[in-house]
């Protein structure tokens, strides 16, 4: 399960760390009316995480994107939440299937509100691949750290098991949908939410998974 991360560590320290560029992660900022700028301390904190906990190099701030921006296929990692509604255009759809195509990978994290608006989207954006629930044994899941039990449960919501589905391209997963979970309010500072500390570290642990399975399948 692991040797996609260590394949991307072997390729990483063979450069020196002066030479290495700094990614970051691009929160994608998008039309409709949704807070796309919802927990602004949950990007920061996660790319700290990385940077204490891999030998990956990454910025400090994460990067605004939009989809028609041209330095969008500078960021490995793209990530959105919000409360709200979601709406593509047809030319960021085409933008969103070319960046994925490519190498590029989208975590959506619904932080509670965003669900019927984001999964009409996603069906717009891949009209012939279905939305379906990433098993358990999927690399995300044990890439850094092992969760047996997939996505862990962050935040109460309706009280439904936390799931993560997902869209797969050519074998390789490009889109991965953290629902009942709410991924991004546990990367928050400790006292926005005021989360149980096992519950701030579950989330940054799968955030560590999940960006380094996009550097490493890009």
């Amino acid at each position: 399960m692991r040797s996609l991360f260590v394949a991307v560590l072997v390729a990483i320290s063979a450069v020196p760390a002066s030479a290495q560029e700094a990614m970051t992660v691009g929160r994608l900022q998008y039309d409709g009316g949704g807070d796309w700028y919802a927990n602004p301390s949950s990007l920061p904190n996660l790319l700290k995480a990385i940077g204490e906990r891999t030998p990956m190099r990454v910025a400090t701030r994460e990067r605004v994107i939009r989809l028609a921006d041209d330095d969008l296929w500078e960021v490995p990692f793209l990530h959105m939440t919000g409360h709200g509604n979601v709406k593509w255009s047809a030319l960021e759809l085409d933008r969103l299937r070319a960046y994925l195509a490519q190498g590029g990978f989208l975590h959506i994290d619904d932080n509670y509100g965003m669900d019927e608006s984001i999964r009409r989207e996603i069906a717009r954006l891949f009209p012939d691949r279905p939305l379906i629930e990433v098993p358990w044994d999927h690399p995300i899941y044990h890439l850094v750290y092992d969760f047996p039990k997939g996505l862990p449960k962050i935040h109460e919501h309706d009280g439904h098991p936390a799931q993560g589905f997902g869209i797969q391209v050519d074998g390789r997963l490009v889109l991965y949908y953290s629902f009942q979970s709410d991924l991004g309010d546990g990367w928050e500072d400790a006292e926005v939410h005021h989360d149980a500390p096992e519950k701030h570290e579950a989330a940054l642990r799968l955030g560590v998974n999940l960006f380094s399975y996009a550097v490493g399948g890009r």
